[in-house]
């Protein structure tokens, strides 16, 4: 039986396995550094974890409307350090699933790369346990055969057949022959289980070398999938570092446009300070206009109770009614005023109503709807009547004001701002569908889009239902 063959790589100090447990307890130190950072999602199971990232996405675009609504009242840099807020903030939310994702899948990888290295080590310490074991064998085999060498050259030195017949042939009595037989059956029962243990020997050899080559097979692809696994571990652990970096610069980012617009909030109460003054200096305008056509309608209902009292006919005068719309969507049933867009359906980017300031941290109405309308789109008139003005105006821009006359008793207007340039002027008289001009993005305004207001008896009112909406 020859020797089971013992290579190199079968002995060699296992300095790959040293490297991959070295690796890995970087990994693992690593690992957990990351987590410090973002240990509620990681903790959690999957369902949690998108849950918490479809909320903080949700709270984010709350927050990026919120600023977006803020900058419509404000200019310069501070509109400026707003909108790359909002920017920022609308990103936080993607940049933490990632660091999320990331390092859970750098953990999964450890984990892995963790559990493929301890069954390489069990599959490394079995081969070497075969490998002592053969040595075990073969040293054995060795002595059994050396065993069976001398009994070999004991019997060829005396010359003696060591049959029965031989020894009974030689016996000098009955006495003597049971003695010598006795001690050849002793002889040839050894040599018979020399011989059996020999053979079980070769045999388990054989098996012993047929587990090694499987062993050693399965080594290798053992040490192949740890390799594998190692490197993703590692391209893993890149990835998290990575995204926790973006996260951190965009934190820092936030922190610091965050204390900037702060520094400016003296200025953010200027600029709301001064589009409040306008939008006082809007009210009484239209304020002297109302009692205007209030005196006007008293002097005709009185002429036209003289005339009546005279015996003769009085002629009508007063607000003007809705027409037909010149352009797509018309006029919704039940609506007093036909889509002022360009787009149909309509389409409410921002509603009406009180909300908080962001920077100033306080209630404010958004006095009108801001309604979609991109850069250069066709405004048109909502409803017949007498342009009022078309001129800039601190805050709302481009402004375009329609007095609609008296309408179920009241006095009713609507206001198109931030308009970029007016295809009407103050004085013209105009149907519903008209075109007034183009959408714009003048005065304090975050983009390009409509703001209607509407105004019943000089006071802004929801435009929603006037539209239809």
């Amino acid at each position: 039986m020859r020797r089971a063959d013992r290579t190199p790589s079968t002995v060699a100090p296992r300095r790959p396995l040293q490297a991959l447990v070295a690796v890995l307890s970087a990994i693992c130190v690593a690992v957990p550094a990351l987590l410090a950072g973002s240990a509620p999602a990681v903790a959690d199971d999957l369902s949690n974890r998108r849950a918490a990232t479809e909320q903080r996405a949700a709270a984010a675009d709350q927050r990026a409307a919120d600023l977006a609504e803020a900058i419509e009242e404000l200019s310069g840099e501070l509109a400026a350090a707003l909108t790359r807020l909002a920017e920022v903030e609308a990103q936080l939310p993607a940049a933490q699933a990632r660091l999320d994702a990331a390092v859970a899948a750098a953990q999964a990888a450890q984990r892995e790369a963790e559990i493929l290295a301890a069954r390489l080590q069990a599959a490394r310490d079995e081969e070497a346990a075969i490998t002592e074991q053969i040595a075990l064998d073969d040293t054995r085999e060795q002595e059994i055969r050396s065993a069976i060498g001398q009994m070999a050259r004991e019997a060829y030195k005396g010359g003696r057949d060591v049959s029965g017949m031989s020894v009974m042939l030689d016996a000098e009595s009955s006495q003597d022959f049971v003695e010598k037989y006795g001690l050849v059956s002793t002889a040839l029962r050894t040599q018979t289980q020399v011989l059996d243990e020999l053979t079980a020997l070769a045999a388990k050899n054989k098996n012993a070398q047929a587990r090694q080559t499987a062993v050693r097979a399965k080594v290798d692809e053992l040490k192949l999938a740890a390799d594998e696994k190692l490197e993703e571990a590692r391209q893993a652990q890149a990835e998290a570092e990575t995204a926790k970096a973006e996260v951190e610069r965009l934190v820092a980012e936030q922190q610091q446009r965050k204390a900037d617009i702060e520094s400016r909030k003296s200025e953010a109460q200027a600029q709301v300070a001064a589009n409040d003054a306008e939008r006082a200096q809007v009210g009484r305008e239209l304020a002297a206009i109302i009692e205007q056509q209030r005196v006007q309608r008293q002097k005709e209902e009185e002429a036209r109770q003289a005339a009546a009292n005279a015996g003769g006919s009085g002629g009508g005068g007063g607000g003007g009614g809705g027409g037909g719309s010149a352009q797509p969507g018309g006029v919704r049933p039940g609506a007093l005023f036909a889509n002022p867009t360009a787009h149909n359906p309509i389409v409410v980017t921002s509603e009406y109503g009180n909300r908080l300031h962001p920077v100033l941290g306080y209630w404010r109405l958004h006095a009108g709807i801001d309604l979609r309308d991109r850069c250069g789109e066709p405004v048109y008139a909502g409803r017949e009547g007498t342009v009022q003005w078309a001129r800039h105006r601190s805050g709302y821009g481009g402004q375009v004001m329609v007095d609609h006359g008296w309408v179920n008793g009241s006095s009713l207007m609507s206001s198109y701002n931030h308009m970029s340039s007016f295809a009407v002027g103050g004085g013209a008289r105009v149907r519903a569908g008209q075109l007034l001009g183009y959408a714009g993005n003048t005065g304090t305004s975050a983009a390009c889009h409509l703001h209607f207001e509407v105004y019943v008896n000089g006071s802004t009112v929801n435009p929603r239902p006037y539209l239809g909406l």
